[in-house]
């Protein structure tokens, strides 16, 4: 039986973070994947590695500073797979948002980027706006431009993944979790690689399955005392799919009906349209887009593109893992919530929720946590300098 200081289920951007990180830090790693690296969750977001300007609205401001923080950090370490893009918002009569609100969210925006480059926005003067093809002209008033990221965000879990593998940990898909039972010294892991059952010790054991987190929490034996799984909303997310060329550049709009951020994205060769928030109460395999979210993301890109006449290509939908709570999705934290079974020696440590763009931050934030457990060693690697290079997806 294969023995490691850490053993991780979950092979989305998280999952493969903290197997980079432990690996990083001088520790031997096991990662577990069922299905495909990146194939849930990490495929279906928007694509994008920014700060978060709506979350201003909601106060999360420390949220947004270490964002723009790893959104920086990332364009200097994955520059094949990070790309700095300009965003678009046009600002119009009536709208749920004034222009002055825009200009003042712009502005900490920028602060909160610790005034770099990055954080500069403008505002396009009218004679500009034409730049814009196809934008609704009634009752336009300004358009602001500012920056963020833009990814392929598979093929970002990919590279992280092989810079594990790199760094010495052992990444195993597919391999379906069975159970895990405590040890003296940890965890006894059981997982199916193919059809041949496996076993694995671990010192600590890290779930981050995402939204299938207190399903496998189900499968862990856990403290009969003390303590008990965080209670999670499932919320899911729809992105529409649409031929290249509905827009030259990335727009960040307002929904009409209830004014929710929209992105309209140039990415690759198509156009994405999303995302939306509606709870899930699902299996999370089973997921899909809902006609009222279709028609949400229909009406919302009619309004500010009105004479495209396409029809979209497809859909995807995506989970976000969210604390309960009686407030509407918009209102909650989005920040990634560590649970343990021991606080200065964990042997089970469960991630839940956490965004695209933070997951280094994130996992050596979770990684530093475990020290208590498996002590200090001499680092291989440090993940804020380490760069990422586009990964090889037959591997």
């Amino acid at each position: 039986m294969a023995d490691y200081d850490v053993a991780i289920i979950g092979g989305g951007i998280h999952g493969v973070g903290i197997a980079q990180a432990a690996a990083a830090a001088g520790y031997s790693v096991l990662c577990l994947e069922e299905k495909e690296w990146g194939g849930a969750t990490s495929s279906r977001s928007s694509k994008l590695i920014h700060g978060g300007l709506r979350y201003l609205q909601t106060g999360q401001l420390n949220l947004v500073r270490r964002c723009l923080n790893e959104r920086d950090r990332l364009l200097k370490l994955a520059p094949d797979l990070v790309k700095l893009r300009s965003f678009y918002i046009p600002v119009y009569d009536g709208g749920h948002y004034s222009a002055t609100q825009i200009r003042w969210a712009l502005r900490a925006y920028y602060l909160l980027t610790g005034l770099r480059e990055t954080g500069l926005y403008s505002e396009l003067p009218p004679a500009r706006w034409s730049e814009i093809k196809g934008l609704q002209p009634d009752g336009l008033t300004h358009i602001f431009r500012y920056f963020d990221g833009q990814t392929d965000d598979q093929a970002l879990t990919h590279a992280v993944g092989e810079s594990a593998q790199r760094l010495g940990a052992a990444l195993c898909c597919p391999a379906r979790f069975d159970a895990a039972t405590r040890s003296e010294s940890g965890y006894e892991v059981t997982y199916y690689e193919t059809v041949k059952k496996q076993r694995a010790s671990c010192r600590v054991l890290v779930n981050a399955a995402g939204p299938w987190v207190n399903q496998v929490l189900n499968q862990i034996e856990t403290p009969t005392t003390g303590w008990r799984p965080l209670t999670i909303d499932l919320v899911q997310g729809t992105h529409l799919v649409y031929p290249a060329g509905l827009s030259e550049q990335c727009l960040y709009v307002e929904a009409p009906s209830d004014g929710r951020a929209v992105f309209i994205l140039p990415w690759q060769d198509k156009t994405l349209v999303g995302t939306t928030e509606r709870l899930y109460q699902g299996d999370p395999d089973d997921v899909t887009p809902l006609q009222g979210e279709v028609e949400y993301l229909q009406q919302t890109l009619d309004t500010y593109l009105p004479g495209h006449q396409l029809r979209p290509e497809g859909s995807f939908c995506g989970l976000r893992v969210l604390p309960h709570s009686d407030r509407a999705a918009f209102f909650r934290s989005r920040d990634t919530q560590f649970l343990f079974d021991d606080l200065k020696h964990p042997r089970l440590a469960i991630l839940y929720g956490g965004k695209l763009t933070d997951y280094r931050a994130t996992a050596a934030q979770l990684v530093k946590r475990l020290r208590g457990t498996l002590g200090k060693r001499a680092p291989v690697a440090d993940t804020a300098h380490l760069r990422l290079l586009a990964a090889n997806r037959a591997a």
